[in-house]
């Protein structure tokens, strides 16, 4: 596994970057072989420190986790161990998912919007004032993977996201998996009603 420890406003020194390589061996020795590349991001605002770890764990999958405590090595812990409850829960499915074919999808996007202005508030735009109407900034290149709704979920909770689109194998269609506010995982299939797909 490459593995690269980094920090932002701090100096990360060499006992860290030995504790994070012997913790995800560790982690990933027993619950999942073979990531790809590993980082971990460390950083200190006021008296808080923050640990991110994210990990591409195969292909398409991203694993990450977040600790915060007033210790370094604390907020490392506590990320590690969020890590490696996620991979726990989904060891299994992490293996037959590993083993079997996956279809992607490129898509390349760049898009900026304007937002429009209600009548009256033309001059505020014209103006530059774009608090009122910030600008909308679609920037990105990325796969639409080919899964099923329980692996979406999986995605979803591993990579620790608000939501994610993915094409449903079932019917090929697109559908998006989200957090909603109570908890639960929401799921949009825009053809799901009766006698819409043939």
């Amino acid at each position: 596994m490459n593995l690269t420890v980094k920090g932002k406003n701090i100096d990360v020194g060499d006992a860290l970057k030995t504790r994070a390589s012997e913790s995800l061996d560790h982690i990933f020795g027993k619950y999942f072989s073979n990531p790809i590349e590993a980082n971990v991001t460390m950083s200190k605002q006021a008296n808080l420190f923050t640990a991110q770890i994210s990990v591409h764990v195969g292909r398409g999958i991203l694993l990450q986790s977040e600790g915060e405590a007033d210790q370094a090595n604390s907020a490392y812990d506590m990320a590690a161990e969020t890590l490696a409850k996620r991979l726990r829960r989904y060891k299994r499915r992490l293996r037959d998912h590993h083993r079997a074919e996956t279809e992607d999808r490129r898509v390349s996007q760049y898009t900026v919007l304007a937002a429009e202005a209600d009548e009256g508030e033309e001059s505020e735009v014209a103006h530059g004032n774009w608090e009122a109407h910030p600008v909308v900034v679609a920037e990105m290149q990325t796969t639409i993977p080919t899964l099923t709704v329980g692996e979406a979920v999986m995605r979803l909770d591993l990579a620790n996201q608000q939501a994610m689109m993915f094409l449903n194998r079932a019917h090929g269609g697109l559908n998006m998996v989200y957090r909603r506010n109570d908890g639960n995982i929401g799921w949009v299939d825009p053809g799901l009603e009766a006698g819409t797909r043939q």
